[in-house]
């Protein structure tokens, strides 16, 4: 009978120490996402449309920030692998993950190709229509079925999409060209983006449900294979001594890029934790909410004025992505979340830094 009693009397106080443990994780995750992610989307802006030094200098070498944004990631999940005494052997055959490689390198190189033609909230807010490639490729390659909801709320959120795309203010400046942002070659760049990011991830789901593979596995040889080839590229352009000078003349740039590696970094141990913790359906809750404060943060910082048509437009695409995510039924038991993380499937739901 004692023990009934103090198991009561214990109960509230267990709950209430819960409840403030799962209240300081949850703000530990929101705020890594939050500043990681933010601060990465504010750096590729700054370094791609902001010229440097005196004589107004654009950074022009997209695959450069790709190579050192990998060779980060690379160097950090080896370090995790040594430090969980896991194996650095290869699980997939090497060209599988060289696959993945290549078209990370094109997704991430069109991101940042795009930044010429486009303004970033329009890139930021296009990347929410990645649900149609990945539908696609998912079928394609995985042979899964969609729901019809899944279809109409794809269909939704690349309207909104569109509608923002196509009639941006008229008073943007590409600073790569004359007159207005070039619509047309920043489209052609995020499609190839959209394609190449569906194609990324849903791969990479395969090789996870294909092979028994530890998540900073396929990161570490992802991102190695990433560094070897897009390294290949900037010597075969040669730009990989043009952009070594630009950031050894200015040194505020090299600044930048290291942060931008650092923070793109980071974010993928945020990312994994979340996900881990709060489970899918949170983490996604929270990304819409970064990319809201993305666009926002980004107008008024580098001072994009935004049409009538495209809060419309921004409007549909995130109230479509919010309904789903507070209509979508939460898993029952926390572990299948984290199963799901330990098997590569949160994959299709990480940023492509």
């Amino acid at each position: 009978m004692a023990e009934t009693t103090s198991a009561s009397v214990s109960s509230p106080a267990g709950d209430s120490n819960w409840r403030e443990n799962k209240l300081w994780k949850g703000t530990f995750a929101v705020a890594g996402i939050m500043l990681t992610l933010v601060t990465y989307g504010v750096l590729q802006e700054k370094i791609m449309r902001v010229p440097y030094g005196v004589n107004k200098d654009y950074f022009k070498y997209s695959l450069f920030l790709v190579f050192c944004n990998r060779i980060t990631t690379s160097a950090v999940s080896a370090g995790a692998l040594l430090a969980s005494k896991k194996a650095l052997d290869p699980v997939a055959p090497i060209y599988k993950y060289c696959l993945v490689s290549v078209s990370n390198i094109l997704t991430t190189s069109c991101q940042y190709e795009a930044l010429k033609y486009v303004s970033f909230p329009v890139q930021t807010l296009a990347k929410c229509a990645k649900m149609i490639p990945v539908m696609v490729w998912g079928t394609a390659i995985m042979q899964k079925r969609y729901r019809g909801t899944d279809y109409l709320l794809a269909f939704v959120v690349t309207l909104g999409c569109s509608v923002f795309i196509l009639y941006p203010a008229g008073t943007d400046i590409s600073p790569y060209g004359r007159g207005r942002e070039n619509t047309v070659w920043g489209v052609l760049l995020m499609l190839g983006y959209l394609g190449c990011d569906g194609f990324t991830s849903t791969f990479q789901d395969k090789m996870f449900k294909g092979y028994n593979m530890e998540i900073h596995n396929q990161i570490f040889y992802t991102t190695l294979c990433s560094c070897i080839l897009s390294l290949a590229g900037l010597i075969i352009q040669g730009h990989l001594l043009p952009a070594v000078e630009f950031v050894y003349i200015h040194k505020d740039c090299f600044f930048d890029i290291a942060l931008l590696s650092t923070v793109a970094t980071a974010s993928q141990f945020f990312i994994s934790y979340t996900i881990r913790t709060f489970g899918a359906l949170t983490f996604a809750t929270i990304m819409t909410t970064r990319q809201l404060v993305s666009i926002l943060l980004s107008c008024v910082w580098f001072a994009h004025p935004l049409s009538w048509e495209q809060w419309i437009g921004a409007v549909i695409v995130f109230g479509a992505i919010y309904a789903k995510s507070f209509l979508r039924k939460a898993p029952e038991k926390t572990t299948s979340s984290v199963e799901h993380v330990q098997n590569g499937n949160s994959n299709n739901l990480k940023e492509n830094p």
